[in-house]
């Protein structure tokens, strides 16, 4: 039997990237798999038949995580589309970076609300039928950004300490439930975004983290689905940073 074996998983901004690498790892653990995109509609066709080729169930949804209604209506379909949720993995996010004496108010509460208020939304629209089945797993992608801290990234910092944060409270409201709330935190993965920027400038990142190497999404995937799975039952409210140590 596989890990996540008949498992029914939201993963939220999946069509690419971090995203992209979680719902084809738990895929390839047995989940089924109900995941969002907001732009590339092709992109998500193709990787929801790259996800059912595996196996298991899978369905690409047209949501918009930052939208509180489109938030629940995404849940109310789902549980119609697959029955129960197991597991939420909220991963949608952008970055509109800049120095802060640049940054437009705009800037900043685009960020805000597509990283932070987006994990409210799903969160607690997740929450009713989780409490329901008094079982579950919420996991919160946030960054070692939001641990330290980044120059021309306070936006982005912002949301993504605040997803900590609130990582925390949810796990302390909901663990008398058996509904766990953690927290993965990446540090520099390697996708298409890396791709384009200077191999010198990605050179020296690597050379600073004590693992010499950037991550990728199977790293990042491989966290995920240990929270996810039985394995992590007596986890909940805790922060892993996969990031080769560059906080250490």
């Amino acid at each position: 039997m596989k890990l996540l074996e008949n498992q029914n998983i939201i993963v939220t901004g999946a069509s690419r990237g971090i995203g992209r690498g979680i719902v084809l790892k738990l895929a390839e653990l047995g989940a089924n798999i109900a995941f969002t995109y907001l732009s590339s509609e092709a992109k998500a066709k193709e990787l929801e038949a790259e996800i059912q080729a595996k196996g298991v169930k899978a369905k690409a949804y047209h949501s918009d995580a930052a939208d509180y209604k489109a938030a629940e209506q995404l849940v109310t379909d789902v549980q119609k589309d697959f029955g129960k949720i197991d597991t939420l993995v909220n991963n949608a996010g952008i970055t509109k970076d800049g120095l802060l004496m640049r940054m437009s108010e705009e800037q900043f509460d685009d960020v805000l609300k597509a990283n932070l208020k987006s994990v409210f939304n799903l969160t607690k629209a997740i929450q009713r039928p989780m409490l329901k089945e008094r079982k579950g797993s919420i996991i919160n992608i946030t960054s070692v950004v939001g641990i330290r801290g980044n120059a021309g990234q306070a936006n982005y910092a912002a949301s993504k300490a605040g997803i900590i944060g609130f990582t925390k409270s949810v796990a302390l409201e909901l663990g008398s439930r058996s509904i766990r709330c953690n927290a993965v935190a990446p540090g520099f993965i390697e996708t298409e975004m890396t791709a384009v920027l200077d191999e010198k400038v990605v050179a020296q990142w690597r050379e600073g983290i004590p693992l010499k190497r950037g991550g990728t999404p199977e790293d990042v995937a491989n966290a995920v689905a240990f929270l996810a799975s039985d394995w992590s039952s007596y986890i909940t409210g805790q922060v892993i940073q996969v990031c080769g140590g560059m906080l250490t």
